[in-house]
């Protein structure tokens, strides 16, 4: 089987939305929003989002997996514009107070973390992802136990080189 993700459940009006956090970013599972908006939305109705916007995938909940068509932060919003109903205001309030931030403050197993490595003279910050550890290109010079004036100062322009070449 493919994968298999986990959503969270939230509630309103005694009816559940599962939504979750793949690579990122907030998705939500088309079934549970047409409950909430009262409207039959079905894969058809998803035909006006882009591909981006809309994804199928398997999810569990209470022991149960099941395929679900899932729609992405961004094909919510159209979706609440497209299908309107009076109770979209609310929801939508409901949505960017409550659910989203509770998604994005709920680390997924992949997202990136900050981490502080730290030896008895320095310590530099890294940035765990997917099980490897990314230092910044001008702190590597830190990584070396006793970097000469000379290895320093090729970092300083390497780094000043690159930071030029992305800007432009």
């Amino acid at each position: 089987m493919a994968d298999c993700f986990e959503p969270k459940s939230f509630i309103r009006h005694n009816r559940q939305l599962r939504a979750l956090q793949i690579a990122n970013q907030a998705w939500f599972c088309l079934q549970d929003i047409a409950r909430l908006m009262g409207r039959p939305l079905d894969e058809r109705a998803t035909l006006k989002l882009d591909p981006d916007q809309r994804r199928s995938a398997w999810l569990t909940n209470d022991g149960q997996t099941s395929k679900q068509l899932l729609i992405s932060e961004s094909g919510l919003f159209a979706m609440l514009v497209h299908h309107y109903v009076p109770e979209n205001r609310a929801l939508r309030h409901w949505l960017t107070h409550d659910v989203l931030p509770t998604l994005r403050d709920s680390p997924g197993p992949y997202a990136p973390s900050l981490k502080t490595v730290s030896w008895p003279r320095s310590s530099v910050r890294v940035l765990e992802w997917q099980g490897e550890h990314w230092v910044r290109l001008e702190n590597v010079p830190h990584l070396m136990d006793r970097p000469s004036e000379r290895i320093s100062s090729l970092w300083k322009r390497s780094t000043s080189f690159w930071r030029g070449k992305l800007e432009a």
